[in-house]
């Protein structure tokens, strides 16, 4: 089998503190990979420091983790991915054996499930928020992920190069977790210690405003990718409402033979056609949200998997050989 090229993406803002020790780290773990540090209009000298490390120092000017991440899914070249956090929370000892549990899998995503090793690995708010929202995604889209925000992560090409990259915050973390999900693509999770930030350093994670950004974005992927529940919830509580503002109606016309209460009835019957229309509104979006899913799991295709790759390689490489040695 040919050896896989391998990509370390860092993304990075203000991280001038960590971001040698973890370039080194990386580069000590993963001596034949590549590593790129992505800077993200930091105003201390986390690129230069990350340049003199040994990276390969590039520029995203548009601010937010997710657009760093699309920048660098779109310009990086390699078999297989593994981006972390340029924070040093992550111990690089780690690499070699999600690189390993990727490769042998093959699994499409292998996610490092974060193993606090100090009191202040974890801000006040952070553990709970993530077991909520990793709990909503879990519900709503598979339970086969644990950890959904953790920044450690190793993707293969084929999810990388199918991967959208609509977000634009750290609300990306649950776009790539929803995006494995929707595909049905192979996952896999390994423990890994997770410690506090060096002194210095602060987090750029705020609990609430982002915490309230990623609650946002699973409702919007919930109504993008799961319409058909989506509508039809909003549909069942539309008519349940339009049977509790009927049943009097209907009630006082049995016992009397009258309708008194004609408003009511009138806005009976428009919150059930309210209801009806967005059940009919969920059906159609769903044809159409299989049809995306479609598109993308053919994206997903275009590019075969490292194993593959390899057995192409090694059948050529086997008839070059047969047919140098048969006889002329």
């Amino acid at each position: 089998m040919r050896t896989p090229t391998i990509a370390v993406l860092i993304p990075c803002y203000n991280e001038a503190g960590a971001i040698q020790a973890v370039v080194r780290d990386f580069r000590t773990a993963l001596p034949q990979a590549a590593i790129y540090v992505y800077d993200n209009n930091s105003t201390d000298q986390t690129a230069e420091l990350a340049r003199e490390a040994g990276a390969v120092v590039r520029t995203e000017v548009q601010q937010g983790k997710g657009s760093v991440v699309r920048r660098m899914f779109r310009d990086i070249e390699a078999d297989f991915y593994m981006m972390v956090d340029g924070d040093g929370t992550y111990d690089a000892s780690v690499a070699r054996s999600m690189l390993q549990l990727a490769i042998g899998g093959p699994y499409d995503l292998v996610n490092c499930i974060r193993q606090a090793t100090e009191e202040a690995a974890y801000r006040g708010g952070h553990k709970f928020g993530n077991f909520m929202l990793t709990g909503v995604v879990r519900r709503i889209f598979g339970d086969r992920v644990q950890d959904m925000l953790s920044g450690y992560k190793v993707f293969s090409r084929r999810f990388v190069k199918s991967f959208p990259a609509l977000s634009h915050g750290f609300d990306v973390e649950t776009e790539l977790t929803v995006h494995a999900l929707e595909l049905s693509m192979p996952v896999a999770h390994i423990d890994g210690p997770y410690r506090g930030r060096v002194e210095g350093s602060a987090s750029k994670l705020r609990t609430y405003r982002d915490g309230w950004r990623i609650l946002m974005l699973i409702f919007k992927l919930v109504r993008h990718e799961r319409p058909m529940f989506f509508f039809s919830a909003i549909a069942a509580l539309l008519a349940a409402c339009s049977l509790g503002l009927l049943a009097p109606v209907v009630e006082e016309y049995v016992q009397t033979g009258l309708v008194p209460r004609l408003p009511t009835a009138i806005l009976s019957m428009g919150t059930m056609m309210m209801a009806c229309l967005s059940f009919v509104t969920g059906t159609m979006l769903d044809t159409v949200t299989r049809g995306r899913r479609e598109t993308r799991m053919l994206a997903y295709l275009q590019h075969p998997a490292f194993f593959a790759v390899s057995e192409e390689t090694a059948r050529a490489e086997a008839s070059m050989s047969y047919s140098s040695v048969r006889p002329s």
